[in-house]
């Protein structure tokens, strides 16, 4: 199918699975915020812009004050909750997170947090001395409630060895979010294409998130997205981009193999709003989060924003009914 030339038959194909799965004719979305609470990381992975070196006058923490005011200004705008993920800190140890996670409940107990991706749950383990069952086990009594699926680019270590050779493997991947699954934590799995993979890359990533959802049932939604070149290093080695048809047969491909994962999110952020609209059509069920703050893809030179307003009028001029959702994709929040 990724090979196919007949971009419609694969794009009517997913939308049949998607109307399978999401009867009524609804598209959700969310209102919700990134926050980056360090921009410092020990990975140099060769996709990103975002990333500052240990010493390096532009890198930061941000003070627990500046999280609470990003989440006041997020709760002003009818947010429901936080993602949070930062760079691989060599000096923050669980105590960090822990501190960081149960004073934001503390003082928001009704917020959702989605944070730390399976890299940076890695580094905490590995800079705390812990299993990585016992760092997830922490986290999650500390008011962690679930986990992004960030830093799975392509799930072959192949890929992997060439574009972030310091990241963690696949399998190290797969181990956070089976182990988040079975600590009762639901979790997201992602896809950047376009970073040089070939096509039997994406299906080797496809088959691997397929084949731990049949094992845990744990991934609430799969996230494909579109590698940014602008200032990164990568960039100067990729000849070609990613397209909006290559956008649209990937996702689609991904809502027909990954029927066993009941959302699959179709981005405005990477290719464009118009593109997005067409991707309801094959085979997305959910446009995502305003991104009141988006930062790493940012740094990569996609400036695009959105307003619940926009969302919601996106998803309608697409012949959709608008519908918020938290994050993890309860539409309860009829409006």
């Amino acid at each position: 199918m990724l090979r196919s030339d007949d971009l419609l038959g694969v794009g009517l194909e997913a939308d049949r699975v998607r109307k399978r799965l999401h009867p009524g004719n609804i598209v959700s979305y969310i209102v919700d915020r990134n926050i980056n609470y360090t921009n410092i990381c020990t990975e140099y992975c060769s996709f990103c812009a975002f990333y500052r070196p240990v010493g390096s006058a532009e890198g930061y923490i941000q003070p627990l004050e500046s999280i609470f005011q990003k989440i006041d200004e997020t709760l002003e705008l009818g947010g429901t909750g936080v993602l949070m993920q930062g760079g691989l800190h060599p000096d923050l140890k669980i105590d960090y997170y822990e501190s960081l996670l149960s004073s934001i409940k503390q003082r928001y107990p009704r917020l959702h947090l989605h944070c730390f991706s399976a890299p940076e749950v890695l580094n905490i383990a590995e800079v705390s001395g812990l299993s990585l069952r016992d760092t997830i086990a922490r986290l999650k009594d500390a008011g962690l409630d679930s986990i992004p699926g960030g830093g799975a680019e392509i799930l072959d270590d192949e890929v992997r060895q060439r574009i972030s050779r310091l990241k963690c493997t696949t399998e190290e991947w797969i181990a956070v979010h089976r182990t988040s699954h079975q600590l009762g934590l639901r979790t997201t799995a992602t896809m950047m294409f376009g970073c040089g993979e070939t096509l039997e890359h994406r299906v080797r990533h496809f088959a691997r998130v397929r084949q731990l959802q049949e094992e845990t049932g744990g991934f609430t939604a799969f996230i494909p997205w579109i590698f940014q070149r602008a200032y990164t290093s990568l960039g100067n080695f990729i000849k070609e981009e990613a397209t909006a048809v290559d956008y649209l047969k990937t996702l689609a491909v991904s809502r027909i193999f990954l029927d066993n994962i009941p959302n699959v999110q179709a981005s405005w952020l990477t290719p464009g709003h118009k593109v997005c609209q067409i991707a309801l059509r094959f085979g997305g069920n959910d446009v995502g989060s305003i991104l009141i703050e988006e930062n790493v893809v940012r740094a990569a030179g996609v400036t695009r924003t959105s307003s619940e307003e926009q969302l919601r009028r996106l998803i309608a001029d697409a012949g959709f009914r608008p519908v918020k959702r938290d994050t993890l994709y309860r539409t309860y929040f009829l409006n």
